[in-house]
């Protein structure tokens, strides 16, 4: 007998036809003799009435009731796909993430799970229930409810996979699996059969939405072997494990574009040792995430002074603004601009460590379309660029024809 862990998305549930769908692919499962386990998502566009509804209540809800209340959007799937089971005879109980045994710290609405002590979950199988956890959610151990941020009903997954031991994970969605590219910009993008979990921790920072970055991290560091496909076919999906010698033969993996990406520049730095080091301790103590940054001489200086440029996800642009303007005193800068107007493009292939001449091809393709390119940054296996946003799905088609049109 083996146990499954299996996550649908909100378009999976989108209603009451899809619930009844996921049921019937669990109870198909559940025939099969092995234990099952059921992460869900909220109903598809719940989250965001919810968070629409705060703002129109308060521009600035507080974060622990922000969690409180997208907390009961989970709650709402688990307790219907429960009743659909039920309907068709398979024994099942709904538990919140806290009964479900998951810890998080006290960062509300971007909380990180702690530990996980499934008991109540796996008394519930050996009983011979179906177990339907609700996904994004869990509490300190105070008591507190907390969200994980968005995606994070594929962290919840991952996670109890890791702490049940489960034989497999899989991760429905309404998607056939991992794409080469968004195929809703890019027409020619095809599925990927595999992709390593370094390259999926790439595309899922850089934009792509199949999965959340922090459950890429929680599947590497335990070994999670899961699988992307879709909840409404029958179709093989894509494989996420550990990199593979064959692996290396592909340059290009993957492009994503993450138009979710605004950029704060801090105008006439002074030029000495720990001034970033003090911006970027007060940011990371404020739970904000820094991707790209650039450090130049700033225009028209007389004393040693920089400009400091960084990206954001847009929806930390006003909190970010706001720790920055706060340490205006002790840094010295002589202003803050901002720009939401920006996208971020990025290419992903472990391939990329043995092969020259990579980020050249990627200039080239984006010069040939008449797209300037604002900042740029590299790893290992990614580059990304920060472009015009209104130049972004004309970015992404031209870069993925470059490299990926005949399976480069």
């Amino acid at each position: 007998m083996s146990l499954i862990v299996q996550k649908y998305g909100g378009t999976s549930v989108g209603d009451a036809g899809r619930i009844k769908n996921v049921a019937q692919r669990v109870a198909a499962s559940r025939k099969q003799g092995d234990h099952i386990v059921v992460v869900v998502s909220a109903i598809s566009g719940v989250t965001d009435r919810l968070i629409k509804l705060a703002r129109d209540v308060t521009p600035t809800p507080p974060e622990r009731e922000m969690d409180v209340l997208l907390a009961t959007g989970e709650q709402t799937t688990i307790a219907l796909t429960a009743m659909a089971l039920d309907a068709i005879g398979v024994a099942a109980v709904s538990l919140t993430g806290a009964q479900a045994g998951i810890v998080t710290d006290g960062v509300h609405t971007k909380a990180k799970i702690r530990n996980i002590t499934p008991r109540e979950v796996h008394r519930l199988l050996n009983a011979g229930n179906v177990v339907i956890v609700a996904g994004f959610q869990g509490q300190t151990p105070a008591g507190q409810i907390t969200t994980l941020g968005r995606g994070g009903s594929d962290l919840t997954a991952i996670a109890l996979a890791a702490a049940l031991k489960a034989d497999l994970c899989q991760i429905y969605t309404d998607v056939e699996g991992v794409f080469t590219a968004d195929p809703r910009i890019v027409p020619d993008a095809h599925k990927l059969d595999e992709v390593a979990y370094d390259e999926m921790l790439e595309l899922a920072g850089s934009g792509a939405k199949v999965m959340q970055l922090r459950s890429v991290e929680i599947a590497k560091k335990f070994g999670v072997v899961f699988e992307v496909r879709s909840s409404l076919s029958d179709n093989p999906g894509t494989i996420v494990k550990e990199e593979t010698r064959s692996m290396e033969d592909i340059v290009v993996r993957g492009v994503a574009l993450n138009k979710n990406q605004a950029k704060i520049t801090l105008v006439g730095v002074p030029d000495r040792p720990g001034i970033a080091a003090h911006v970027f301790r007060a940011l990371a103590d404020a739970a904000i995430n820094v991707d790209v940054i650039v450090q130049n001489i700033s225009h028209g200086a007389k004393a040693p002074l920089t400009d400091l440029s960084f990206t954001v996800e847009k929806p930390d642009l006003p909190k970010a603004k706001g720790v920055i303007t706060g340490q205006a005193a002790d840094i010295g800068f002589q202003e803050v601009s901002t720009d939401e107007n920006i996208a971020a493009l990025s290419i992903v292939g472990v391939g990329m460590r043995s092969h020259a001449g990579v980020a050249a091809r990627m200039f080239e393709a984006l010069a040939a379309e008449g797209i300037n390119i604002g900042m740029i940054s590299t790893s290992e296996i990614k580059i990304s660029v920060v472009i015009d946003l209104g130049r972004g799905e004309d970015a992404l088609r031209a870069v993925h024809k470059a490299f990926l049109a005949t399976g480069s």
